[in-house]
């Protein structure tokens, strides 16, 4: 168990070299693809001023959009807590549009809130296609690293932020 938790750390260690939210969740995904052997990681960034959520990193497809009514993604949010559905397309909160779209074939789902420092919802973090489906094991190892990466994000959606304001002369 300790070699988890160093390659945890070693990876913690790694992210943190990466400030910019473009450069830090490619690795966030893959680690968590890593760990969970899911198949693909969707990172949704939350707006509750206009109560919508967006992939700022998904896996081999466009940018999504969510209204926090819709899907999985949007029922985490509201529930605030881990939400785990092996059986999607018999479940009623599934938004079938995005396979539709996308050609992608959805077989479980993951789908993990993320919490500032305020404990406010900032994102949901989502896997998909573990084998086998996912376990509430899984749930809580998820939940230990939305907590984990929760710190990094909040940085970093402040550092994109700043950069920005920067980038059009404003300070």
């Amino acid at each position: 168990m300790t070699t988890s938790y160093t390659a945890l750390a070693d990876f913690g260690r790694a992210l943190l070299k990466r400030p910019a939210l473009s450069e830090g969740l490619p690795m966030i995904s893959e680690y968590a693809k890593q760990v969970s052997k899911a198949e693909r990681c969707s990172i949704f960034i939350y707006n509750p001023k206009i109560q919508m959520l967006w992939t700022t990193l998904a896996d081999g497809i466009e940018k999504i959009m969510v209204h926090v009514n819709d899907g999985i993604v949007g029922h985490t949010v509201k529930e605030g807590k881990p939400i785990l559905v092996n059986n999607p397309y018999e479940d009623e909160r599934f938004l079938h549009t995005i396979d539709n779209k996308t050609g992608f074939v959805t077989e479980n789902i993951a789908s993990i809130p993320i919490f500032d420092s305020n404990r406010r919802i900032i994102g949901v973090f989502q896997l998909l296609n573990k084998p086998g489906g996912f376990s509430p094991e899984d749930i809580k190892f998820m939940i230990f690293f939305a907590h984990y990466i929760s710190g990094y994000l909040e940085l970093a959606m402040l550092f994109d932020d700043q950069t920005a304001l920067l980038a059009k002369g404003i300070e």
